[in-house]
């Protein structure tokens, strides 16, 4: 048996039903927990000494729009002493409330405001959850599935007014017609761009 078997016996004996589930591949291990159990998961991987994972390395998430439960939420932890690391995964809808871990891993609170900011997921008892890398007023979670790729505002200075703008994303149609088969064919339907005009010129005289 090998040692990541020997750990996941071992966490096994020690959460009981407190995991759903767990896997190992590709040489990792994987552990299946419902939100409101992830709290004490993490205090026992982190407590125990036989797991020691003490480091918490990251949290992030990934949309599936089609399930009942969109999100996973998904933890990874280090463990010094062992040289190991282990993910720990949950299920969460666009209303489920995950238990904020700020008070076991001071490192989680801007990890959870992350999630919170690109997906919209929840995290109850946060003391701060608001967000981190989109701008004030943002609508809209960028990393769900379902995001416009132009999003639906954009950012400018604007030279008149001396400062920076938002305004709605505005994309000319014809510049958008591309074959896809060249970068420097792509909108030829939509006849020269500014500035191409000196190029064709050239080519001319050529």
């Amino acid at each position: 048996m090998s040692d990541l078997q020997n750990l996941a016996e071992h966490i096994t004996v020690g959460l009981g039903d407190k995991l759903a589930g767990h896997a190992v591949n590709f040489g990792e291990l994987t552990l299946d927990v419902n939100p409101g159990n992830i709290e004490p998961v993490l205090r026992f991987l982190r407590d125990d000494p036989d797991c020691a994972f003490t480091q918490l390395i990251d949290i992030c998430g990934a949309d599936y729009p089609n399930r009942p439960l969109r999100f996973d939420v998904v933890y990874h932890l280090l463990s010094m002493t062992r040289n190991s690391r282990i993910r720990v995964k949950l299920q969460a809808g666009e209303e489920t409330q995950v238990p904020s871990v700020t008070g076991l891993f001071d490192v989680a609170n801007w990890y959870e405001r992350e999630a919170f900011d690109m997906y919209g997921i929840l995290f109850s008892g946060h003391p701060d959850l608001r967000r981190l890398l989109t701008d004030y007023g943002f609508e809209g979670y960028p990393l769900r599935k379902d995001f416009p790729l132009t999003g639906h505002v954009e950012v400018r200075y604007c030279d008149d007014s001396k400062k920076v703008i938002q305004e709605p994303v505005s994309l000319v149609q014809e510049f958008r017609d591309f074959d896809f088969e060249s970068p420097w064919e792509g909108a030829q339907a939509a006849g020269l761009l500014p500035g191409d005009e000196k190029a064709e010129q050239d080519g001319q005289e050529g």
